[in-house]
């Protein structure tokens, strides 16, 4: 068995920052990695996931340093290597996929030369042989006419076309292990499919390993063999996919299983985890996870957990196997959900004619934008970003608009709040018509409707303390005009998203990104909205601080009948929060109705393709992958007839000459196809 080990970690310790009070990020971890597996790191953000892939890279920031453990692939300790040996061996031996690909790509170089620079690199060669092989290894990670491609640039590319480019290069050194670090996670749920499906084909393939970081535990069901649970620098569970998902052995495991949203939990609030993940720049004394966990003993306190092998094959670090993994007796579970405090919303009664009255109606929105040519500049076409939306949303509401990046979900809410004026259509607030109005009446309107914004990084300034972004808006309305005053209502939505009261006093870039995402869902609520465009607002979150966040949303809906309109790829987030869900193709909603209608009985084609996608922890529930042929085509030039034909796997000869007119199913239900 011993050969069957590609990578072994062992007491592997990182620290960062200064020596007198350093932050051990990595904290005396052991992990095995076999030849031609699916490992998966999990666990939340701040956890040491990327530290640990950095630490076996050796690509640590300036003030990081490995102090500690070994890091041995195939018997060679990388860990020993010069830095001359070690560039050999990244990108060859071992490659990483890092999280954003448009920050790790060059924007002035086309991707043909970016493969072209890591072939040189790592295969050598006759200089004549790497234009051929560049277009050998975009074909082989699947992308469509790559001689055409070679030459385009990052901005040309799709999200899952740049995650290709970078997979593309990884590739070409012909690594033993690949580390990919949440390549995911900004993917639509189709280009997730396809890059977990590439990434299995090429296991398949070459043999190599994977080392996959993660926080969504549909895609760790679906394509990981064994994983480890991190947590606040050291591993707490180790187990085969089988044996963690059928009964996980840490507290910390089963609740973050118990966060995760879906339909079957609609009627009660998901399971939080109470707290955060601890500073790691203290020494610990006693279990790490003792404060935030439901089992806690009092020797979990004082005492560390040793690590311990069980029956099933998982490994566990808890006191709880002590006592074969439950409670002993006299020991009650305890229970918190921090997200239940709304003490910063005043109470507001509802007016139960108003409650049932459309708050928002929608009709016809188009959106396009001009595409200008020549020298003087004249236009020569439209892009149809949105083309003819209709919806009506009533108060206490949650409407979700799914579908692929590009489709015009968010340039439809930017649309809705005036962000980005509408081309043609009516978009009526309580009766009042918003299109053509100026920046200064819309004034009037900006605190009952609000946005978070997808990218929360670029949706704050980066000069601006936190304390002073989340109030900016109580002061630029006229809300809470003292600064004692907003201070106390910014403490207080910190508090409530699950954030340290010190954060009022640092940088955006001091936090990570789910971190920054809460500070925009505070920044939303602060001047207490009645209607919130949610601009994926979970979709950099931890699946625990995801559920604090949906529960909050879910209260605050309750007490003051906010509707939302829910822009997310994430399937098991509409079926947890929305009520009615439209999918979006191309700028038209293709299909509308109650969420359990279209997920339970999908009628479009495409519908159909999207649901069958997602990510399902549950074999029995899972449906096989419609794939899709090719990319969504440019909305500056959509097809004839039906948008959907050229990639409907059920089009017939009529989807290519008209496009399909409205057809109800019933009282809530829509669909614009032929075949409905």
């Amino acid at each position: 068995m011993a050969s069957d080990v590609l990578l072994e970690v062992s007491g592997l310790t990182t620290l960062l920052g200064d020596a007198a009070r350093p932050v051990r990020v990595v904290d005396g971890i052991d992990l095995e990695i076999r030849r031609g597996e699916t490992f998966v790191l999990l666990g939340e953000s701040g956890c040491g996931k990327s530290m640990t892939a950095l630490s076996l890279m050796r690509l640590l920031p300036p003030s990081g340093r490995v102090t500690a453990g070994a890091v041995r692939l195939a018997g060679t300790d990388l860990l020993r290597l010069t830095e001359a040996e070690m560039r050999q061996v990244r990108g060859g031996r071992v490659a990483m996929i890092f999280q954003e690909p448009q920050t790790s790509l060059n924007p002035v170089m086309s991707v043909g030369d970016q493969i072209a620079e890591a072939v040189r690199v790592h295969e050598g060669g006759s200089r004549d042989r790497i234009p051929a092989r560049v277009v050998e290894l975009m074909r082989a990670v699947g992308i469509p006419d790559p001689a055409r491609r070679v030459d385009e640039y990052p901005h040309q590319l799709s999200g899952g076309m740049k995650q290709r480019i970078m997979i593309a290069m990884a590739l070409a050194g012909d690594p033993q292990l690949l580390i990919a670090d949440e390549p995911t996670t900004a993917l639509d749920v189709t280009i997730q499919a396809q890059v977990l499906r590439l990434l299995k084909d090429l296991q398949a393939k070459t043999g190599m390993a994977v080392l996959l970081i993660t926080h969504d535990l549909g895609v760790v069901a679906e394509t990981a063999d064994r994983l480890a649970v991190m947590y606040a620098g050291q591993i707490l569970e180790t187990a085969t996919t089988d044996a963690f998902f059928a009964a996980p052995a840490h507290p910390y495991s089963r609740k973050l299983m118990e966060s995760m949203p879906g339909a079957d939990k609609r009627s009660a609030r998901l399971a939080v985890i109470p707290g955060r993940v601890p500073h790691l720049d203290q020494a610990f004394v006693g279990c790490r996870f003792a404060e935030r966990c439901y089992a806690v003993m009092p020797r979990c306190r004082d005492q560390a957990p040793i690590w311990r092998e069980l029956d099933t094959g998982q490994g566990v670090r808890c006191h709880l196997w002590e006592h074969g993994g439950v409670l002993p007796d006299g020991l009650q579970r305890e229970t918190g959900d921090p997200a239940a405090a709304t003490s910063f919303v005043p109470e507001s009664a509802q007016d139960p004619a108003a409650a049932h009255a459309p708050m928002l109606q929608v009709r016809d929105l188009k959106v396009h934008f001009p595409i200008h040519d020549g020298f003087f500049r004249r236009v020569v076409g439209q892009v149809r970003a949105v083309d003819g939306l209709t919806f009506d949303l009533t108060p206490g509401r949650t409407l979700a608009l799914v579908g692929e990046s590009g489709c015009g979900k968010t340039t439809a809410g930017k649309g809705i709040l005036q962000l980005t004026r509408p081309t043609d259509g009516s978009i009526r607030y309580r009766g009042e018509e918003l299109v053509g109005l100026g920046h200064r009446r819309m004034r009037a309107f900006r605190k009952d409707l609000q946005i978070i914004f997808q990218d929360p990084y670029a949706a704050m300034n980066p000069r601006m303390l936190v304390g002073d972004l989340i109030g900016e808006g109580l002061q630029a309305l006229g809300i809470e005009r003292s600064r004692a005053g907003r201070m106390r209502r910014v403490a207080e939505l910190l508090d409530l998203v699950g954030m340290d009261a010190d954060a009022v006093e640092r940088y955006p870039h001091e936090f990570s990104g789910g971190q920054r995402q809460r500070i925009c869902i505070a920044r939303a609520l602060a001047v207490e909205p009645k209607l919130i465009v949610c601009d994926e607002p979970t979709s950099a979150l931890d699946v625990s601080v995801q559920a604090q966040i949906l529960n909050l949303l879910k209260d605050l809906q309750d007490r003051l009948g906010l509707a939302y309109l829910f822009i997310t790829h994430d399937i098991s987030v509409v079926a947890y929060l929305a009520h009615e869900v439209a999918v979006m193709y191309l700028g038209r909603v293709v299909e509308r109705g109650r969420v359990d209608e279209v997920l339970d009985d999908p009628r479009h084609p495409y519908t159909r393709a999207l649901l069958s996608a997602v990510p399902v922890i549950d074999r029995e529930k899972r449906r096989s992958v419609i794939r899709l042929e090719g990319d969504m085509p440019s909305p500056s030039h959509p097809p004839s007839g039906c948008y959907f034909h050229p990639r409907c796997p059920d089009a017939f000869d009529a989807c290519s000459r008209t496009y399909p007119e409205e057809t109800r199913l019933s009282e809530t239900r829509r669909v614009h196809c032929l075949r409905a």
